[in-house]
């Protein structure tokens, strides 16, 4: 796929890491796909506030999980007795991880 580009001067498109970094090294034109999906992301800071829907427990004890319209995960601190709920949450912290971006929050 990256000779074809270099041959046809065409552009790589991929949401894999590791192509990515071959093209870059290799100097081929790359679209990362998971960039251009975090690009549009809301962008959400510690205080802003925000209003979510809590549909599920999290992981640890005594959380919630909500997600923003574009799928971003929203942990909520002492959500698990709130699921099924829409309340305004305060956003404590803000986490990137290699699978996208988690948002922490509690309630209001």
């Amino acid at each position: 796929m990256i000779k074809l580009a270099e041959l046809k001067k065409g552009i790589v498109v991929t949401n894999d890491y590791n192509l990515n970094k071959v093209c870059e090294v290799r100097n081929v034109p790359v679209l990362n796909i998971n960039d251009l999906a975090n690009s549009v992301k809301q962008i959400v800071i510690p205080g802003e506030e925000m209003v979510v829907t809590v549909i599920k427990e999290g992981k640890e004890q005594n959380q919630g999980v909500a997600y923003l319209e574009d799928g971003t995960m929203v942990v909520v601190e002492g959500g698990r007795k709130l699921i099924s709920k829409t309340l305004p949450v305060v956003v404590t912290s803000v986490l990137q991880t290699s699978a996208g971006r988690m948002i922490f929050a509690r309630p209001e």
